[in-house]
């Protein structure tokens, strides 16, 4: 493991804690994302400060609008090494990146917030796309 466990759990009970479900092995990811009926938001954890200041904040405002995903999921980058990169697979044409939010409909990746369009903006402003995106296709 690359990041010792007092570092980490506390990243994990942010989603955890809000209901969504730890996908720790490639099997996890397959049975959550593939061929999967409905929706999925995905999230891809990470230990760093625009994981822990701006995108887990972000996802937990947006999963309080009244049009939500069939199911929350997470994985963790550095931690949980293959089923993040299962994920990944899952999410052709983007680069690794995390942390990272994807969004599922029937299977196929829908909507993606990568790493790049997460730094430097506040929880709010995530939380709006986040929300904008469930409104198109949850």
């Amino acid at each position: 493991m690359m990041y010792p466990v007092e570092v980490t759990e506390p990243c994990r009970k942010d989603l955890t804690e809000v209901g969504f479900a730890e996908l720790k092995t490639p099997a996890d990811v397959d049975i959550a994302l593939k061929n999967a009926a409905g929706t999925t938001l995905l999230v891809v954890n990470s230990v760093c400060g625009c994981a822990a200041g701006m995108a887990r904040p972000g996802v937990k405002m947006a999963i309080q609008h009244s049009k939500l995903p069939d199911r929350t999921a997470t994985v963790f980058a550095g931690v949980d090494r293959e089923a993040t990169e299962r994920a990944r697979s899952y999410m052709p044409g983007y680069p690794p990146s995390s942390p990272s939010i994807a969004l599922f409909k029937d299977g196929k990746l829908v909507y993606m917030m990568e790493r790049w369009q997460i730094e430097g903006r506040g929880p709010q402003e995530i939380a709006y796309d986040l929300v904008e995106a469930f409104d198109q296709f949850c």
